[in-house]
């Protein structure tokens, strides 16, 4: 599958919404592109000042954004709201044919090895430091998402942490939902024993 490609210095988790404005010419019109087709363009991790220019090498992961709402502004600026969907991995050489990057992608499916309850399990544990963690920083009432076991959590518990981007693109690269959930609750636990 050929996919537009933004690389930007942040990282776009699945199931993530962020808003985006977009002001720089090639992507006003991969935009204009993307709404007349399938809304969709990957959004890649990619801080110019630490890595230089964006080459957009094979094996580089990013996560597929779907615009969900789109307003114009003067100029031909837009701001976006986008919603995070599946990884995927740059599968070849990147082109320019457009104004914009463009590269073939393929998915990047979960290898997730534990088997359901202890999924489950794990999942809960996670979902039980976060909600510690919010009771303990909030100062008042504060409303917990619903988050529930039976559905995967890492990247929406992660989407919360204040951490760098390259923290959150680590993340996104684990392929194993414990894994990825065990690298959420250390943070989560580092908070906790901050506040005690």
């Amino acid at each position: 599958m050929r996919l537009p490609l933004f690389p930007l210095p942040v990282v776009l988790l699945p199931g993530a919404v962020m808003p985006l404005h977009i002001f720089e010419e090639r992507y006003q019109h991969m935009v204009r592109d993307a709404l007349s087709s399938d809304r969709r363009f990957g959004m890649v991790y990619h801080d110019w000042d630490d890595h230089g220019p964006f080459l957009g090498e094979p094996g580089t992961i990013g996560c597929v954004a779907t615009i969900e709402q789109f307003q114009p502004l003067e100029d031909g600026r837009s701001l976006l709201s986008v919603r995070g969907d599946p990884r995927f991995r740059i599968a070849s050489e990147m082109e320019q044919a457009e104004l914009y990057f463009e590269a073939e992608i393929e998915p990047v499916p979960d290898t997730t090895v534990m088997s359901g309850d202890e999924l489950r399990f794990r999942r809960r544990e996670s979902i039980r430091l976060f909600r510690q963690v919010v009771e303990r920083l909030a100062e008042g009432p504060i409303g917990v998402p619903d988050l529930s076991d039976a559905n995967e959590v890492s990247y929406l518990l992660a989407q919360s942490l204040h951490m760098k981007p390259s923290w959150h693109q680590r993340l996104l690269a684990i392929t194993d939902e414990g894994s990825r959930l065990e690298r959420v609750d250390q943070v989560l636990r580092r908070a906790l024993s901050k506040g005690a």
